[in-house]
């Protein structure tokens, strides 16, 4: 049986996961996150989450920025001696860091199709907007973890592809609605 792989993140109302954490990562409307106020239970899904996530994957970009601050990071504590994935074509071993568990470097969208055919239970993507997004198309991503958030980003970073991409079906799993005005959405994607 295949390994199920999560997209997990956060995502505007108009489908934007740019910049969530503030301006410097990109966009001029970023910090969106931070500008939501703060209900614990809105962020449930994350514990959840940890309780089935065996491997996390990444885009390059989104390692060098998690890999600076998940490995001191006491709230990303348990992530630490997972093994992870990058999917890149250029990055090497000497970039990678050093006592975060065990990394491995994918080369193509065919490394992470057989990596999801190996032994082991869920791997989730986290950040990796342009990770996603080519593998959502080429049907590989099996569930979407989303937080969704009040706001309108236009001209932000999609998951989800450009107008005229091939449709694809989605089954609500679970959703929830918090007074910060986040909903949480969890969809399996149907084949």
């Amino acid at each position: 049986m295949a390994r199920e792989l999560v997209y997990t993140g956060f995502i505007t109302l108009d489908g934007s996961v740019d910049s969530p954490g503030g301006t410097a990562e990109g966009h001029p409307g970023g910090g969106w996150v931070f500008d939501t106020d703060f209900v614990p239970e809105a962020y449930a899904l994350k514990g959840e989450e940890l309780e089935e996530t065996t491997a996390l994957l990444f885009g390059r970009r989104s390692y060098e920025a998690f890999s600076n601050v998940w490995p001191a990071s006491a709230d990303h504590a348990e992530y630490k001696d997972l093994p992870k994935f990058v999917a890149s074509s250029t990055l090497d071993d000497a970039a990678l860091v050093e006592e975060w568990g065990p990394t491995t470097i994918l080369r193509s969208t065919q490394d992470i199709a057989d990596l999801k055919q190996t032994d082991g239970g869920a791997i989730f993507i986290h950040g990796s907007a342009e990770l996603a997004l080519r593998l959502g198309e080429a049907g590989l991503i099996d569930r979407y973890n989303l937080l969704m958030f009040p706001y309108l980003l236009p001209g932000g970073k999609t998951i989800f592809g450009e107008r005229g991409a091939d449709r694809r079906t989605l089954s609500l799993r679970e959703s929830a609605t918090y007074a910060n005005g986040v909903v949480k959405l969890v969809y399996d994607v149907r084949r």
